[in-house]
């Protein structure tokens, strides 16, 4: 019998920010909450300043985390759960000439 091929693991994105498919459905969140990272990006985006957001969770997130979220944002989808970080990419060939790859 075949193990599962898209079996799903917790990934810690940071020190604040946690992607776990038993939470919000494997969305990045903050450690410890369900406050997803989308939601504090769009904060951003309205135009919140990080003192804003930080009261408006009432701690839960702070300054340190939403920079964090800030540096994950091209890896973040709204709604959708993490698929890792080479998702996309693709591999670049190797640089070594063949007779020092031997």
């Amino acid at each position: 019998m075949r193990a599962k091929a898209a079996e799903r693991h917790r990934v810690e994105l940071g020190r604040h920010i946690v992607s776990d498919p038993k939470i919000c459905g494997g969305q990045p969140a903050f450690k410890g909450t369900r406050i997803m990272v989308w939601i504090v990006l769009e904060q951003l985006d309205r135009g919140l300043t990080w003192q804003e957001i930080v009261r408006e969770w009432d701690g839960k997130v702070s300054e340190e985390g939403i920079s964090e979220a800030i540096g994950i944002a091209h890896l973040v989808v709204k709604h959708e759960p993490f698929k890792g970080f080479n998702v996309g990419a693709r591999r670049k060939p190797s640089r070594r000439p063949a007779a020092l790859a031997a």
